[in-house]
């Protein structure tokens, strides 16, 4: 059992508790010394004991949640905070015990490797997102979806940010047109494979097939960026920054400009839609389901597989009039686990993005290990040193940034092509910002990192807040919702507070603004080289010691997915991505 726990079987009797380092750590009340002796026993005593804690601790916060404010004598905002309180305080007590165990674990698999973490952020997300589920009553369908939903946010922004990642995390090229070199891939893709008789609905395109649609999104975004890098990579980032910034709201303005809405080019009318958007291609996904791009498409050979099966499953774990040892009779009880078709496709397209994310971070571990790669960390430390060792950083930068764009384009495409139809508006400067939060979060210069702060923004931040806001408001009636925030603060005076509640939940798709500032504030405090961020990395392209000539008693790092080593790890000559020699 992990070290956190085997320390707890010294402590039985009220002891303070110490860490591995032997400081203490204060706080613990007898009882729950009580409970770490008991689960460091381990056996049938231990999980007896856990097991029991959560039984009664469930019992007692089903008691309190359920119980009626109307039956007493006194109301109001007051009385309901309290009870609040009083919820909150019976859950900590119900949870914290069987919790430090758990914690303790997974302290230890945090440690083991990359593919340990992502199984541990993208579990509790799938954890978590189940929970409101629960809360909210879905059924299985439901509960597929929701996941479906937060799995491809999840998807689609970590392609976004391993892309980003090359740009800043390796070259230190700071990127904050994003946006723009995602639109350029998606509207490039859209004119050239959109079919020419799209319908009245949307302008023609040039029919193209998608494959060489998508390729030339890549490219022509990978050109925008050479046309970017050009000149601007002879400024100073925070010029760069200003750059690439403008460019985005040049392209998006563009897009939406009426003057290329339609146009005609050797005779071949195609344009951009203007304000009023373009039709993507159809999702190459949907036809392993349907015979078409249709409403009404009939379903395909694996479809009318797959749809009655799902349609129909159906677990009847309690029959119809069954009895307890033939005496005491039970309730029939069946488990409906039928998913519709929408969501089976979706889930389908989920895991094609989960394929596309596995290939984002191959190939940037692939650089990142390269000679060009190495390169390119060297010029992100100290670019005179490398210039003074006669590489030309400005080719190099240059190359990195259209590689960079190209994979944006690309990720753009993958993201919008599932919507079948996209807009300007869908390219404005506030998804750079989620993307590069989601950098910040994971941490500059992890691979692993990258992935997990898109996971984290997706279920945190995107997703999250708006599902609390349904299971809150499931059980819990605010009654009319303030339109203005004055109206909202107003009823302070007379001591009430859930005018003000109503009026956060019904604007919390808005909080979410401040929601990432005090994430990023805490971060800043707290780790401002982001979860990841920061690893040693190894000076070398692979470990020198036990090598002839180098140091055999060294012990090298942990080597990591990333291509970088734990910190703890080894005692090696290494180098941190903040230019340290350690």
């Amino acid at each position: 059992m992990s070290s956190a726990v085997d320390a707890a079987a010294e402590e039985a009797g009220g002891r303070g508790r110490t860490d591995g380092d032997g400081r203490d750590v204060p706080g613990w009340t007898p009882y729950r010394e009580w409970f770490r002796a008991r689960w460091a026993e381990g056996g049938a005593v231990a999980w007896a004991t856990a097991l029991a804690h959560l039984l009664v601790g469930g019992a007692l916060f089903a008691l309190v949640a359920g119980f009626d404010l109307g039956t007493l004598p006194i109301g109001g905002s007051l009385v309901w905070a309290v009870y609040l309180a009083v919820v909150v305080a019976v859950l900590y007590v119900a949870a914290a015990p069987p919790a430090e165990p758990y914690v303790a674990w997974l302290d230890d698999r945090w440690m083991e490797s990359d593919a340990d973490k992502l199984l541990i952020i993208l579990g509790h997300v799938v954890v978590v997102f189940f929970a409101f589920a629960v809360a909210l009553g879905l059924p299985f369908n439901g509960l597929a979806g929701a996941l479906g939903s937060v799995l491809f946010f999840t998807a689609v922004y970590s392609m976004m940010v391993l892309a980003l990642n090359l740009h800043w995390g390796y070259a230190g090229v700071f990127n904050i047109g994003v946006a723009g070199f995602m639109a350029v891939g998606v509207y490039t893709m859209a004119i050239l494979s959109t079919p020419a008789d799209a319908g009245a609905a949307s302008v023609p395109g040039l029919g193209l097939p998608l494959p060489i649609g998508i390729l030339g999104g890549m490219i022509a975004a990978a050109l925008v960026g050479l046309v970017a890098a050009l000149p601007a990579l002879r400024l100073r980032a925070d010029y760069f920054a200003i750059v690439t910034v403008a460019l985005s709201e040049i392209i998006r303005l563009t897009l939406n400009s009426r003057a290329l809405q339609e146009f005609s080019v050797a005779g071949v009318t195609t344009g951009t839609g203007g304000a009023t958007g373009i039709s993507m291609p159809g999702n190459p996904v949907r036809l392993l389901f349907y015979d078409g791009f249709g409403a009404g498409a009939e379903p395909a050979l694996l479809g009318s597989v797959l749809f009655p099966l799902f349609d129909g499953l159906r677990v009847e774990l309690i029959p119809p009039n069954s009895a307890w040892l033939g005496v005491v009779p039970l309730p029939a009880f069946t488990l409906d686990l039928a998913v519709q078709p929408t969501v089976i496709s979706n889930w389908a397209y989920v895991a094609v993005l989960a394929a596309f994310v596995g290939l984002f971070y191959v190939l940037m571990v692939r650089t990142g290990n390269s000679p060009f790669g190495r390169v390119l960390k060297a010029i992100r430390e100290d670019e005179a040193v490398a210039e003074a060792l006669g590489k030309d950083t400005r080719r190099f930068k240059i190359v990195a940034f259209m590689f960079g764009c190209g994979l944006m384009g690309l990720g753009g495409i993958l993201w919008q092509g599932s919507q079948g139809f996209t807009n300007p508006g869908a390219f404005r400067p506030i998804l750079t910002f989620y993307i590069w939060v989601a950098l910040i979060i994971g941490g500059a210069g992890s691979n692993t990192g990258s992935v997990l702060g898109g996971a984290l923004f997706a279920g945190l931040i995107w997703e999250g807040p708006v599902y609390l806001r349904r299971v809150v408001t499931n059980y819990v009636d605010f009654g009319a919702t303030p339109s203005t925030f004055p109206g909202a603060v107003a009823p302070f005076a007379e001591g009430e507070v859930l005018p003000f509640l109503a009026f956060l939940l019904g604007n919390v798709s808005a909080l979410r603004f401040i929601l990432v500032g005090v994430i990023l504030v805490m971060l800043m405090q707290t780790r401002p080289e982001g979860l990841l961020g920061h690893r040693k990395e190894e000076a070398a392209a692979v470990p020198l010691a036990g090598r002839p000539g180098g140091d055999r008693g060294a012990s090298p790092g942990a080597a990591v997915a990333d291509g970088g080593a734990d910190a703890d790890a080894g005692d090696n000559t290494t180098t941190t991505t903040d230019g340290d020699t350690r």
